[in-house]
């Protein structure tokens, strides 16, 4: 029950479509434009830098937010981070599949960043610096995306097997796979870009130009 509470937690943060508030308010609606999705990409392509800035850190501190409380909740818990990362997953959810937007949302992974970020400063630094140097040489943020989803696995995996979580060897394993699970669910939002990628079409986002629409 605990961990249904903590993903519904997480679920109602996740809600706060950054990108697509940010959009209204200029009165435009990036689902309709370039690749539909409410989250960073769309945003910073549709709308500029400063769109793009603002929805990655909207969509980064709800998440960031979500486990917080969380974890002001089940302060007492022996299995607190474990609750924290079911937190995540519930924020990546709302995020990706908001009820009020016909469950038509983002991809999650500036929300998985918060999470990232929320769990470990550390691990968000070397995402965060891997991430930037993939889009900044190869133009493909979906690349960079579903790299730092494969990283964040890694890092997780390392800083659990040296007891960086504090959790018993039954709940280290089930925070592995809720990490697991968010990585397969950036693959599976990711589908059309990955064939994209393979037959060399994707788009690609020049991050020097876009900053002049700003």
């Amino acid at each position: 029950m605990e961990r249904l509470i903590c993903v519904a937690i997480g679920y109602l943060f996740g809600l706060f479509q950054t990108g697509y508030i940010y959009g209204m308010i200029n009165h435009v609606d990036i689902r309709k434009h370039g690749s539909g999705n409410a989250g960073t990409t769309n945003a910073l392509r549709t709308l500029g830098w400063k769109a793009g800035v603002i929805t990655f850190i909207g969509d980064c501190l709800k998440c960031v937010l979500a486990v917080v409380l969380v974890r002001l909740i089940y302060a007492d818990s022996s299995h607190v981070e474990l609750l924290a990362i079911y937190a995540g997953l519930g924020a990546v959810l709302g995020h990706n599949f908001p009820f009020y937007l016909h469950f038509k949302g983002g991809k999650g992974i500036a929300s998985t960043a918060g999470l990232i970020l929320a769990v470990n400063p550390l691990m968000f630094l070397i995402v965060a610096i891997v991430f930037i140097g993939i889009v900044w040489f190869t133009q493909y943020v979906s690349l960079g995306s579903l790299i730092i989803m494969v990283l964040f696995v890694i890092q997780v995996i390392i800083h659990g097997q040296m007891g960086g979580f504090g959790l018993t060897t039954g709940e280290l394993y089930e925070f592995y796979a809720v990490a697991v699970v968010l990585a397969i669910l950036a693959f599976w939002r990711h589908w059309a870009n990955i064939k994209r990628l393979a037959n060399g079409t994707e788009n690609k986002t020049d991050l020097r130009k876009i900053g002049k629409k700003s």
